[in-house]
C-alpha cells in the first residue's frame, strides 16, 4: 500500500463573504504525479497557499506525511475555552510558517516566475540551499561553515547539470528563454530537497514545443528525485498526459476527482471547465 503523503482535510478559506475554498479534502500518495484544474478563479492558487503555509485556513486541517502539520477549528476552541479551560492549553490553531513547512519537505513555485533577477542561474539555486544549513550568523561570519558551503555549492552544481542548465550557471537568470526560466524555478525548488513538489501552472506562457519538453521534464524529476509531485495547470495536453490522478475545483468546491480518462468524460467537469468540440 503506497503511503500518504498529503492530505487535504475539510480545508476552508474565506476572504470576508468571499469562500474561496470550500471545505477540500484530497489525497496525494507517494510517487504520484497529482494534478489541480479548474476554472480560472476557481480557488486552486488559494488552496496550494494553504497548503504551504502562506494562509492560515478558515477551517480545517493538512497533514504531510501522516503528521497533522495545519489546523484551525474556530468552533472547537470556542467550545474548549467555554468549559473553563485556560487560554493557550487548546488554541485550534496549528500554522507553521511557510519557511517550516518547507523545512518539512515541501517546496513549490508560483504562476508567475519569482526568480531574483540581478542574480546569476548558479546562485538563485544557491540562495534556496539555506533552507538546508545548520551554519548560524556567527559561523558564516568567522567562516567556520566552509565544508558545508563547499558541499552546497557542489551540490548545486550537480543539480544544474542534471536539470541542463549547467551551460548557463553564469548567466544572468533574466537572460535565460523563458521556458528555461521556468526550468530554472522547478530547479530553485529542487534545491530544497523536497518530497513534495508543488508546481503552480508550470507551462504557462510556454510554446508547444516548450510544454513537450516540461512534461517530459517533470516525469523526469520525479523518477530521478523520488519525488510527489502537485500541480496546477491549464494546459490539457500536460495534464492528461502526465497525471496520474485529477482533482477538478470549480467556485472553491470540489466537484470530481479520478483518472484522466474518468475526468475527460465527466459531464459535470464537462460543462463546468473543459467544454465540448464545436461539432460536438
Amino acid at each position: 500500500m503506497s503511503k500518504n503523503v498529503l492530505k487535504v482535510e475539510n480545508a476552508t478559506m474565506q476572504f470576508g463573504g468571499v469562500v474561496a475554498v470550500d471545505n477540500l479534502n484530497l489525497e496525494i500518495n507517494e510517487g504520484e504525479i497529482v494534478a489541480l484544474i479548474g476554472p480560472n478563479g476557481a480557488g486552486k492558487t488559494t488552496a496550494f497557499n494553504v497548503v504551504t503555509g502562506v494562509y492560515q485556513p478558515t477551517n480545517g486541517a493538512v497533514w504531510f506525511n501522516g503528521e497533522k502539520i495545519i489546523e484551525n477549528h474556530p468552533q472547537g476552541k470556542m467550545k474548549k475555552l467555554y468549559k473553563g479551560q485556560h487560554d493557550g492549553e487548546y488554541t485550534g490553531v496549528l500554522a507553521p510558517t511557510p519557511d517550516k513547512i518547507t523545512k518539512l519537505g515541501m517546496a513549490r513555485t508560483f504562476q508567475n516566475i519569482r526568480l531574483w533577477k540581478s542574480q546569476t542561474v548558479f546562485n538563485n539555486v544557491l540562495i534556496a540551499k539555506h533552507c538546508r544549513t545548520t551554519s548560524n550568523v556567527f559561523s558564516a561570519t568567522f567562516r567556520m561553515n566552509r565544508k558545508e558551503e563547499a558541499a552546497q555549492r557542489a551540490h548545486v552544481e550537480e543539480l544544474l547539470k542534471i536539470v541542463g542548465l549547467y551551460d548557463v550557471k553564469d548567466e544572468l537568470a533574466t537572460s535565460l528563454p523563458y521556458g528555461k526560466q521556468r526550468r530554472l524555478e522547478i530547479a530553485r525548488a529542487l534545491a530544497a530537497e523536497p518530497q513534495l513538489l508543488l508546481l503552480d501552472e508550470p507551462a504557462a506562457g510556454m510554446n508547444p514545443q516548450e510544454t513537450d519538453e516540461l512534461t517530459a521534464f517533470i516525469g523526469e524529476i520525479r523518477d530521478k528525485f523520488n519525488l510527489t509531485v502537485f500541480l496546477i495547470e491549464h494546459h490539457m495536453n500536460l495534464v492528461m498526459g502526465i497525471s496520474d490522478r485529477i482533482y477538478v475545483l470549480d467556485f472553491g468546491k470540489l466537484i470530481a476527482e479520478g483518472t484522466p480518462a474518468e475526468i475527460q468524460n465527466n459531464q459535470r467537469v464537462i460543462d463546468a471547465y473543459l467544454g465540448v468540440a464545436d461539432d460536438a
